[in-house]
């Protein structure tokens, strides 16, 4: 019932993306179907109960208050248009309910729009922000394009040397400075894709926490003088969350976009939590109900296990059985 969507991702490697994120999702997948089992049991009755319980299910899952309330409302209106009576009546419904929710973030980030195209990347400490840029690196360089890093951890040199090991990796330069200021290192960079007629520029920033506030403000800078080096850039301000903070993470959404104005998410690490409903809690984060859209999905370590999000595979390698 919950098989994979046949419109597959058309940026997935024929070496089985759609393999990989079923793997990565499988703690995740364990506990929810477990849970739903028994929950859509044949002969349970749709009563407010149920509704009570698969309530709990959700916000378990990390599914998050709002988008468990929107979910919840769908089901409702579901059961009472088409008069279901049994719960397990109401089981494709979710599905189609959790694709309504996140289909709107499903925002895939076109880089062709400017030349070079500039994406500045922050996060806090531990996200996967540099390892992101090494796997996006690869990402897009399958893809034709040429890329260049901007080491902007200035904070921390094993961030540095993590970087240039990407680098040469992925054969790609990358511009750095034993020592000296974020804002710099980055302007020097952009400076550099423009001369060399660079395709896209993918900038580490120092990791740091909302609450560290002359780090936030050191942040703005970056942003500001990456715009003094390339009127309208940065094009993308990618925050990259790790799955396993939970609810913790949406306060890194709010504390990011406040200070520097997040375009979109790359959500890494899913292999490691069992509460993949992080990503619907995420995209509904934002004031004003506007989906944050979520760009990228890590569910491993390997090279190509970055890749786009798209709503209708990870839902279903979620409630595959």
């Amino acid at each position: 019932m919950f098989g994979f969507n046949k419109n597959r991702n058309p940026d997935a490697p024929a070496t089985g993306w759609l393999t990989r994120l079923s793997q990565g999702l499988s703690k995740s997948r364990a506990q929810l179907n477990a849970r739903l089992g028994g929950l859509f049991g044949a002969g349970r009755k749709l009563d407010e109960t149920f509704y009570e319980d698969l309530e709990t299910v959700l916000l378990t899952a990390d599914v998050g208050v709002p988008a468990t309330n929107e979910l919840l409302e769908s089901l409702r209106a579901r059961a009472r248009s088409e008069r279901y009576t049994d719960a397990a009546q109401l089981r494709t419904a979710l599905r189609d309910a959790l694709l309504a929710l996140l289909q709107p973030a499903a925002q895939p980030l076109d880089t062709g729009t400017h030349h070079p195209f500039v994406i500045m990347l922050a996060g806090v400490n531990g996200a996967g922000k540099t390892t992101s840029i090494g796997k996006l690196a690869h990402y897009y360089q399958a893809q034709g394009k040429s890329v260049l890093l901007a080491a902007g951890d200035t904070f921390r040199a094993a961030a540095r040397e993590q970087l240039a090991a990407w680098g040469e990796r992925n054969k790609v330069t990358v511009i750095s400075q034993a020592s000296g200021d974020a804002a710099a290192v980055i302007f020097d960079a952009v400076n550099a894709a423009r001369a060399r007629g660079i395709d896209i520029v993918l900038a580490d920033t120092a990791g740091r926490l909302p609450t560290q506030l002359h780090l936030m403000e050191e942040i703005r800078k970056v942003k500001r003088v990456i715009d003094k080096a390339l009127p309208g850039a940065p094009h993308e301000v990618l925050l990259v969350l790790d799955a396993n903070t939970g609810q913790n993470a949406l306060s890194q959404v709010a504390a990011f976009d406040k200070a520097i104005g997040v375009t979109g998410l790359a959500l890494t690490k899913l292999d490691g939590t069992a509460k993949g409903g992080i990503v619907a809690a995420i995209t509904h984060s934002r004031a004003g109900g506007k989906p944050m859209p979520v760009r990228f999905i890590g569910v491993g370590e390997g090279m190509d296990d970055l890749r786009p999000f798209v709503a209708e595979e990870f839902i279903a390698a979620l409630l595959d059985t």
